[in-house]
């Protein structure tokens, strides 16, 4: 326990469980529209996949994770044929 008090002296803070269940959740989905997209040469579904799968490394707050990964699957819907 002393050592996760010192990281967070540090700036280092475990993220909440809501963030890990939408990073999961997100990376699940971009996962899925990179198959998609790949197995039906769709560029628009893989690269919206990739980047639904790489976006939770660069976003540290849990509302922006769902702001961000919610514009991203209406992407997804706006962008199928």
């Amino acid at each position: 326990m002393d050592e996760l008090k010192t990281l967070e002296s540090l700036g280092f803070a475990l993220p909440s469980p809501a963030y890990l269940a939408g990073a999961l959740l997100f990376g699940i989905i971009g996962y899925a529209a990179y198959r998609y997209g790949k197995k039906a040469s769709l560029g628009g579904f893989k690269w919206i996949g990739v980047a639904l799968m790489l976006y939770p490394y660069a976003i540290s707050e849990t509302w922006q994770l769902y702001a961000v990964g919610a514009g991203l699957c209406v992407g997804l819907y706006a962008y199928r044929k």
